[in-house]
């Protein structure tokens, strides 16, 4: 008897999904991948994070890159988790700037892209974590400020529950860890190795994607590492 066929999941993000700041371990979605792969019928993981990328960028890879996963004929990836929202946050050019993407037009496309990617495979959501706003502007051009961070999850969370999509709030629960600062980079905005654990064990922990990947019994029996 042929063993049964692991699930999929496409993680589309940006420069947190792709793991930059973290380089011993490659981000909170690498360490998810190769926990994943020390379980029996453990579910594959494609990170696609790309750095930069706001919510329009990752709207329009969604089709062509969720769709390119499959593996096997005629088959697509059976979940999706995305991670994306703190590049639409910041300010260009000066603290009270124009937003990369203004709050309505990010609730608008989350309107669009959540029904888009529902229609694909089971959605999951994750949200924002915090910035050092002493180490702002980023790249000298771009100011983010926890306050906007903040209203911008709040748009994420709404969007989810409009259509009944698990949603993982990350801002207050890292805000609330002490010495929560030291988890990011001198740039400001990226989670370095402390951080991206901090993420991985939310995240691999989280009983949403442990439902939906079939791990809820296997994670009780395999110590955190």
């Amino acid at each position: 008897m042929a063993p049964p066929i692991p699930p999929k999941l496409v993680v589309l993000g940006d420069s947190g999904v792709h793991g930059w700041g973290d380089p011993d371990q490659g981000g909170w979605c690498e360490r998810l991948r190769r926990h994943w792969m020390e379980l029996p019928g453990g579910p594959v993981l494609y990170n696609l994070g790309v750095r930069g990328d706001g919510l329009e960028r990752v709207a329009a890879r969604l089709p062509a890159e969720v769709g390119a996963r499959g593996e096997l004929r005629r088959q697509r990836p059976q979940g999706i988790l995305l991670a994306v929202g703190l590049n639409d946050t910041a300010r260009v050019g000066r603290a009270d700037g124009r937003h990369q993407l203004d709050p309505d037009g990010f609730l608008f496309g989350l309107s669009q892209l959540l029904p888009q990617a529902c229609a694909i495979a089971p959605v999951m959501v994750l949200g924002l974590t915090p910035v050092l706003e002493e180490a702002m502007p980023f790249a000298e051009v771009l100011w983010y400020d926890n306050a906007t961070v903040r209203h911008y999850e709040g748009l994420l969370e709404e969007a989810c529950l409009e259509v009944d999509v698990p949603f993982l709030p990350l801002l207050d629960p890292v805000l609330e860890e002490p010495g929560w600062s030291r988890w990011l980079c001198p740039d400001g905005i990226h989670l370095n190795g402390e951080g991206h654990a901090w993420v991985y064990q939310r995240v691999r922990r989280w009983p949403a994607l442990l439902r939906w990947a079939g791990l809820e019994t296997a994670e009780l029996l395999t110590p955190a590492h």
